[in-house]
């Protein structure tokens, strides 16, 4: 009784150092990579008409070079995760942003179309690495303010697309699609440019059994955020569990390694590689988590990047329908300034994210914001004037950003240290094809005068989302993150209660 007096998790650790200059910078560095996630996804839609007039391609040429992103993305996303949880969080994101940045910086010299889809393919592969930032920066904030911060780090992606959008309208005029590509690597450069100050996860440090170097990098948070560590030594869940129980359960044995710390490395990295990652999710604990996490996010992905094509779509493909194809081109002059308004949508979603998902928790704001996209959309099922159409896309694009900046912070939170990753990972795999599938909606209905079907589907989609994340098992506001199936099954069932 007197030892587990004397110890402490990592927690606790956070909270008793609070949100300083420490996190602050990790925040920073996480938070570049996320600009560079927004700005290599956002120049596509300025890169891809440039690319078809200059080289003569087709319109499903030119559809396949933002397909074959969101194809390495789908590839990406999985692979990260296990090498995230596999080998550590660092070594995660080092290798991602070196792929994204050597890719994106190359294709600015593509000399034929097969080559520029080829290293789009490679850049959306290290674009798909976005979740082991994500969760890497999850792990370093005190519980209380998790979903604050959390909020905050997303302000960076709306940052991104407001950057690319400026530099595409100042750059492509003048200089062309190549250099809009070689200056939008710049942000995955500067994650390579400034990886050795980064630290490794201590949560993660502390599953694999490497205490002291967990201790270590909270004496450095203590030392930058002017506080002390808690008084004891430093314990995981699994040590925990372990203390409590003299027979582990079949959770434990799942993920947590045996009964010493000695053995924690290489039993959990066994047991996590690979396939048996997928298997941990799909177990009878977080199966329905999963699912449902899958569905929402598909449903996010979709929405996001389906409204921002609609913006423009709405109108072009009206103007094909209703009147000459003259007119139609003259729209792409204004494109540039119409993105980088839309862009601006965000901001609203972001102050909204952060006002409720505190307060009202992740769960309540998630599907409030989807039932109030469905009202904003349904109007457009019949024909409305351009000023009314462009309203009502704002304020569903302000509701999606809304959704897409909570589900990145529910999703962490949801699985334990050992997968977490490879969960959040394969969810956004998930999105990735719903990011494949909308332009057939939002551009080849939209086209093909199927305006009225079109805005139907996405209805159908952001509703049935909206009840997914009703359906989720629980909330995890002010919820401690945990380290093992087990701890997550304990900590959820109270939340529960």
């Amino acid at each position: 009784m007197g030892e587990e007096a004397e110890s402490y998790t990592v927690d606790e650790a956070l909270v008793a150092l609070g949100f300083g200059n420490f996190q602050i910078l990790v925040l920073a560095y996480a938070g570049m990579g996320l600009v560079s996630e927004a700005m290599e996804m956002m120049l596509l839609s300025f890169v891809g008409p440039a690319v078809q007039s200059s080289w003569g391609l087709s319109s499903n040429e030119e559809s396949l070079i933002t397909s074959m992103v969101f194809a390495g993305m789908l590839v990406g996303a999985y692979s990260w995760g296990i090498v995230s949880d596999t080998h550590g969080r660092r070594k995660g994101f080092i290798i991602t942003a070196t792929v994204t940045a050597a890719a994106g910086f190359l294709s600015a010299f593509a000399p034929n179309y097969i080559s520029l889809i080829i290293l789009r393919c490679l850049v959306g592969i290290g674009l798909g690495g976005s979740p082991v930032l994500s969760s890497w920066f999850l792990e370093f904030i005190p519980a209380p303010s998790r979903g604050t911060w959390m909020v905050v780090f997303s302000a960076f992606w709306t940052l991104g697309t407001i950057l690319v959008a400026s530099l595409a309208w100042f750059v492509m005029p003048r200089l062309g699609w190549r250099w809009l590509l070689a200056l939008s690597s710049l942000p995955s450069a500067l994650l390579l440019f400034f990886y050795r100050v980064t630290p490794e996860s201590p949560r993660y440090l502390c599953l694999k059994g490497r205490t002291s170097d967990a201790i270590s990098v909270l004496e450095k948070i203590a030392r930058m955020n002017g506080t002390k560590l808690p008084s004891g030594i430093l314990v995981s869940d699994y040590q925990i569990e372990l203390q409590e129980k003299s027979i582990p359960s079949e959770d434990t044995l799942l993920l947590s390694p045996g009964r010493t710390e000695n053995s924690t490395p290489k039993q959990i990295d066994s047991n996590i590689a690979g396939i048996s990652s997928l298997l941990v999710l799909l177990s009878p604990k977080l199966v329905r988590s999963t699912l449902l996490l899958w569905v929402v996010f598909f449903g996010n992905a979709f929405s996001y990047y389906g409204l921002v094509l609609l913006t423009s779509e709405l109108n072009n493909g009206r103007t094909k329908c209703m009147q000459t194809k003259l007119q139609s081109q003259k729209s792409q002059d204004v494109n540039y300034r119409d993105v980088f308004i839309a862009s601006f949508a965000e901001l609203p979603g972001l102050l909204i994210s952060a006002a409720t998902v505190d307060k009202l928790g992740r769960k309540l704001s998630m599907s409030a914001m989807f039932f109030l996209c469905c009202i904003f959309l349904l109007p457009l099922v019949f024909r409305q004037p351009e000023g009314l159409t462009t309203g009502l896309l704002f304020g569903a694009r302000i509701c999606i950003t809304a959704t897409f900046t909570i589900v990145y912070i529910y999703a962490p939170e949801i699985y334990p240290t050992s997968v977490r990753t490879t969960g959040v990972g394969v969810a956004s795999s998930m999105g990735r094809i719903g990011g494949m599938i909308c332009p057939l909606v939002a551009v080849g209905l939209v086209q093909g005068c199927h305006e009225t079907a079109s805005i139907l589907l996405f209805e159908i989609v952001i509703f049935l989302s909206g009840i997914c994340v009703v359906l989720f098992p629980f909330e995890t506001k002010d919820r401690e993150l945990s380290d093992s199936v087990s701890s997550a099954k304990h900590t959820n069932e109270i939340s529960m209660n």
